[in-house]
């Protein structure tokens, strides 16, 4: 029998019981701030009709879609038809024959789909959260896999400014809490509105937002390539040239983007909401960074963006989002503004890892360990851990009576903090051992105490 090749799916991932604890720290710090904020939590399904998702994520992002092939196609009535369909796929084209469901690309669309299909059952504005995974088709490398988990909030319902500041500071309030020193991006997709339209028109969009989204990927001179390529004139080119040359302080950036774009009414707009933002959140000690050459290469934003880094480690942006005031209106329910964020809990993984930042407890899963030492010993140690179990202390009782080193041996591969110890003259003086691994000192208390000891 040919032996079996055991692996993974490129760009998925297992994760083992210390990973996974880790994992769940950074999600409860994130819906614990969530929370505090009034957003509830919503799920939709790991897949949607393909129409629902080809066409709202630009050129790009439609190539990274993971489509699904129907069930059936093992029909033998229907093979001609499937070679056929399979044609038409491979030229890059959608078949229904082939293919009706994709896995979902982000939670954004997603969740406009649920707002269409529930909104007259919903309480504006809504606010909700969400925590899943995603799929794309991508090239995998150092914090970008096919297989990862966002974890997004959203405001659906207000034109509110106010909701964009709030969402700022869970930003800084979430990566405060966490320990990552980051740089929260902003900008506004009104701003490169106006900057198609000095270029010689809305129509331009697309183009030019593809383009400069790639700038930190592929340099200047390769992004005026591509704007080359995409049909901008030299002329054109040269005015976002100016553009993305914009530098110095917030002020400076603002008053350069002023003299360059204000005489146009998108530009004048987003420019003034920007401002409105940046003063607000100073208000409460929060200093973000103005960046015009940041776009996020989605069709749906219209308002301001976000995007965040880490300070002083090398990796892709950990959180990004923006205004969109008609996604709704893709699944023929218009006029239902709305504004969002997500945190990429993989890429903040991998940063709370290079940096050390997660704490010690959360690498403790079971708190204490009860030694097994003889049957009557071991029927007195369970009935004491199910009393510490009901009083919300995790602990285990070794599974067979074997000698101490090879106990002792479990708790510290385990990082279990503590073990107690009930042989045959504890059971006999109702007493029990209580020893800190790590420290090595021990105590002897009454069974009576040991519900009330500390094992933190």
């Amino acid at each position: 029998m040919a032996k079996l090749t055991v692996g993974l799916p490129q760009g998925t991932r297992d994760f083992g019981p210390d990973v996974v604890r880790k994992r769940n720290y950074i999600l409860s710090t994130i819906r614990t701030v969530f929370e505090l904020y009034g957003f509830q939590p919503l799920e939709t399904p790991a897949m949607e009709n393909l129409d629902t998702l080809m066409g709202k994520y630009g050129e790009e992002g439609d190539k990274l879609i993971f489509k699904i092939l129907n069930n059936g196609l093992d029909n033998p009535g229907k093979e001609k038809q499937v070679r056929d369909d399979f044609e038409k796929v491979l030229q890059g084209k959608n078949n229904k024959g082939i293919t009706e469901r994709a896995l979902k690309y982000d939670l954004t669309i997603p969740f406009a789909r649920y707002v269409a299909m529930n909104h007259g059952q919903l309480t504006f504005p809504f606010k909700r959260y969400q925590v899943q995974p995603v799929w794309r088709a991508d090239r995998p490398q150092k914090g970008r896999y096919r297989e990862f988990y966002q974890c997004d909030a959203d405001v659906v319902g207000s034109n509110s400014l106010l909701n964009e500041v709030e969402l700022a500071i869970i930003y800084a309030a979430v990566f405060s809490k966490l320990g990552i020193a980051v740089e929260i991006k902003i900008n506004s997709r009104k701003v490169l509105t106006a900057l198609a339209e000095v270029c010689g028109g809305a129509d331009k969009m697309t183009d030019i937002t593809v383009a400069i989204d790639k700038l930190d990927k592929i340099g200047l001179e390769k992004v005026k390539e591509e704007l080359a390529q995409r049909g901008l004139t030299a002329a054109q080119v040269t005015i976002i040239e100016k553009y993305l040359s914009i530098a110095g302080t917030n002020e400076d950036k603002l008053a350069q983007v002023k003299q360059l774009l204000e005489k146009n009414d998108a530009g004048k707009k987003g420019i003034e909401e920007i401002e409105y933002l940046c003063s607000q959140v100073k208000t409460q000690g929060l200093q973000l960074s103005i960046d015009f050459t940041l776009a996020r290469g989605l069709n749906y934003y219209t308002g301001i963006i976000f995007e965040v880094k880490a300070n002083n480690v090398r990796m892709g942006s950990i959180g990004g989002g923006g205004r969109y005031d008609d996604l709704t209106g893709l699944f023929g329910v218009p006029n239902i503004p709305g504004v969002g964020i997500s945190f990429g809990v993989d890429r903040i993984y991998d940063v709370m890892e290079e940096l050390q930042l997660f704490p010690e407890e959360v690498h403790i899963g079971t708190q204490v360990l009860f030694f097994n030492l003889g049957d009557v010993e071991s029927k007195v140690a369970f009935g004491l851990l199910q009393q510490l179990r009901e009083k919300g202390i995790r602990g285990e009782l070794y599974h067979e009576n074997s000698k101490f080193d090879k106990q002792f041996k479990y708790a510290e591969k385990k990082n279990i903090p503590y073990v107690v110890i009930l042989g045959e003259e504890e059971v006999k003086a109702t007493t029990v051992k209580i020893k800190n691994i790590k420290t090595g000192e021990q105590q002897t208390l009454s069974q009576n105490q040991l519900t009330s000891f500390s094992f933190i």
